[in-house]
């Protein structure tokens, strides 16, 4: 089943540049309908008054790491199966670990291709 160019995508980063590098790697694979957040507290903000379809979240945050957010994702119900795909510049074996732990769908790290970031979102989608 093709994946739906126009899920509504956020992507979660305390870096503004790396939103962007995100946002543009995103549109450049066909995906417009993107909203961002600086953070894990403004991500949730944003899951509460918005109906999002997919992250795209930095593990290394203040506030709230991706880690944190995708734990916070995973225990309320309305967002359990939001698929979440978690960015990080290290690729140790424990952080991996622990984010499949929480139930993580996918990771990349960077820095990354647009078509690992295809490649990543489509094995996502398609196990759902």
């Amino acid at each position: 089943m093709p994946v739906d160019k126009k899920m509504k995508i956020l992507v979660v980063d305390d870096f503004a540049t790396m939103r962007r590098i995100i946002k543009n790697t995103l549109r450049q694979i066909g995906y417009e309908n993107v909203v961002e957040a600086e953070d894990g507290e403004a991500a949730v903000a944003k899951l509460e008054t918005e109906r999002i379809d997919f992250i795209v979240s930095d593990w290394n945050m203040p506030k709230m790491t991706g880690l944190e957010l995708l734990r916070w994702v995973r225990n309320h119900d309305e967002f359990k199966d939001l698929p979440f795909l978690m960015v990080t510049a290290e690729a140790q074996k424990e952080n991996i670990l622990e984010a499949a732990k929480a139930r993580v769908n996918n990771y990349v790290v960077k820095p990354f291709t647009a078509e690992t970031m295809e490649e990543k979102i489509e094995a996502i989608m398609a196990k759902l």
